[in-house]
């Protein structure tokens, strides 16, 4: 009988330590989010010959639903690398396809990254989140639309990375 209580005590000191480890981390929508606020996306910016509800940065996400359509803007102040980043939840169906697209200012061209509902999906479940990047080398003010037939709550947040920083982080 003692053998017994002395195997399993190590197992029961190890999920004591590992459930420690994991009391300050948060939900995953907190490490997702970190110190971002939510935008109600109840303005009204000008861009692309179109009216959108906010401005997105690295201080604000914001909540929403698919299916449908969000627009936002992203001011840029140099060329940058735009990263669009997906937490999904109560998600009932995949869709067929989830679209992306990354206008440089002033809608001079547009970069289209589409991801199939599938791989939206499973992105989401094998990392926990979603995360798709664009080039853009304008300066200004930049739509992004996001478009999907999939079936979930999303919270949605913005990063932008400047061009010249990647290039010193890659190279001399």
């Amino acid at each position: 009988m003692r053998s017994r209580v002395k195997l399993t005590q190590p197992r029961l000191i190890v999920a004591f330590l590992l459930s420690l480890g994991t009391l300050g981390c948060g939900s995953v929508s907190e490490q997702f989010l970190g110190t971002r606020i939510p935008d109600d996306c109840n303005g009204a910016w000008s861009v692309c010959s179109t009216t959108v509800g906010c401005i997105l940065g690295e201080t604000s996400y914001v909540e929403g639903r698919f299916p449908g359509t969000n627009q936002f803007v992203v001011k840029l102040f140099e060329p940058s690398t735009v990263t669009v980043s997906f937490l999904l939840s109560e998600t009932s169906g995949a869709g067929t396809q989830t679209v992306i697209n990354f206008y440089e200012a002033s809608c001079s061209s547009r970069v289209r990254v589409p991801v199939t509902g599938k791989t939206f999906l499973g992105e989401s479940q094998q990392q926990g989140y979603v995360t798709r990047s664009a080039d853009l080398t304008s300066v200004g003010d930049h739509l992004i639309e996001v478009e999907s037939d999939a079936r979930t709550r999303y919270d949605l947040k913005v990063d932008v990375l400047p061009l010249r920083l990647q290039s010193n982080a890659t190279g001399p």
